[in-house]
């Protein structure tokens, strides 16, 4: 299986299953000399671990104790590959042993099975949201990098189902379940979720990303350019199914007179309907983009499927699942958008003299 390696300079590698021994990532290419905070990546650890509070979240406890082997010395990073290992303490393997045979809607399952004639039903294995404590962990190193330029990421649910945040306060994200901007949004939304997890169903959200002081230059045309990145980086958590900058699918409605930013004295802009992005570059605007979280598929309802045989059949799941995966999937969103910032600032080190 290839494709488990992300970046150019900076490269992210993840390795591990959902209810394999331990996941983890080996970072390559991160400079020598920053300074490590062991307390940070923990901290980032912990906001996206299952276990932790509110209606949305899995009843699966996991400490994700993030452990360095390798690439630090003396609280610096020493520009060797850095290892990250999280080791798996609370699967439940049994719970799945009514899917060995049959595919569960809306998961991998079949397309694995298909793909490579085998597959980890325990959780998804390698398809498991699991893998992303990986990408968190590699996220806060990167973090660290950025945090020398000023470069902020600052992620929130933006929306779950017909509630949407009607204003935006990032001082609130963290205070509250859904990890929302918005105080009395958040009690909607947890009260939605609530309300989907009694019907045993799931729900999806928008999770909106913002970039507080990128430099202007970001970002490699024609193939690699900076939303193209971000796209795949974002895209290739398995639940997001959808993005858009700026002003997004709205641009289809706009004239270019509404949709343009003007510019304004020193360079700046008077809006942003581009996302701080222009041909591929950022223009030294707040970066911003939304993404689509789809429902989580594992619901508690019975579900028609198939199995190895191709037999019509009946399933219905057991185990332990998210109702709402925005909250967790928050700190994920900003670690995959913190690797490819760190990945293109490496870059633009060779594109001029």
């Amino acid at each position: 299986m290839s494709g488990n390696t992300f970046g150019t300079i900076f490269k992210v590698t993840t390795f591990g299953e959902s209810h394999g021994t331990a996941l983890g990532c080996v970072i390559d290419g991160l400079p020598a000399g920053i300074e490590v905070d062991e307390a940070f990546l923990q901290s980032e650890m912990d906001r996206r671990k299952p276990g932790t509070k509110g209606a949305s979240v899995t009843a699966r406890k996991e400490d994700d104790c993030a452990k360095i082997l390798s690439g630090t010395f003396e609280g610096k990073t020493t520009g060797c590959p850095i290892a990250v290992m999280i080791e798996n303490t609370n699967q439940h393997s049994k719970d799945y042993s009514n899917i060995m045979n049959k595919f569960r809607p809306g998961h991998a399952d079949y397309t694995f099975e298909k793909k490579y004639g085998i597959r980890d039903y325990r959780g998804g294995g390698r398809s498991s949201g699991r893998e992303t404590c990986a990408r968190v962990a590699a996220g806060a190193f990167a973090k660290m990098y950025l945090k020398k330029f000023g470069i902020e990421i600052k992620a929130y649910t933006k929306k779950i189902a017909d509630i949407e945040c009607k204003k935006i306060d990032f001082s609130e994200i963290e205070n509250n379940t859904v990890r929302t901007a918005d105080k009395e949004a958040a009690v909607l939304m947890e009260e939605k979720i609530n309300e989907t997890r009694m019907n045993k169903d799931s729900i999806g959200a928008v999770v909106e990303c913002v970039v507080k002081n990128p430099p202007v230059g970001l970002g490699q045309p024609v193939f690699d350019k900076l939303d193209a990145l971000l796209a795949h980086a974002m895209l290739s958590i398995g639940a997001v199914k959808g993005i858009e900058f700026g002003a997004g699918f709205e641009v289809a409605s706009m004239t270019g007179k509404t949709n343009n930013d003007c510019m304004t004295k020193g360079f700046g802009f008077a809006t942003n309907n581009a996302g701080g992005i222009l041909g591929g570059i950022s223009n030294g605007n707040d970066i911003v983009f939304r993404v689509a979280v789809k429902p989580v598929p594992s619901i508690y309802l019975n579900q028609k499927t198939v199995d190895k045989d191709g037999n019509e059949c009946d399933l219905l799941i057991e185990g332990r699942h998210d109702v709402c995966l925005a909250p967790r999937i928050v700190p994920v969103i900003e670690a995959m958008t913190a690797i490819t910032l760190v990945d293109l600032i490496l870059q633009n080190q060779t594109s001029r003299v």
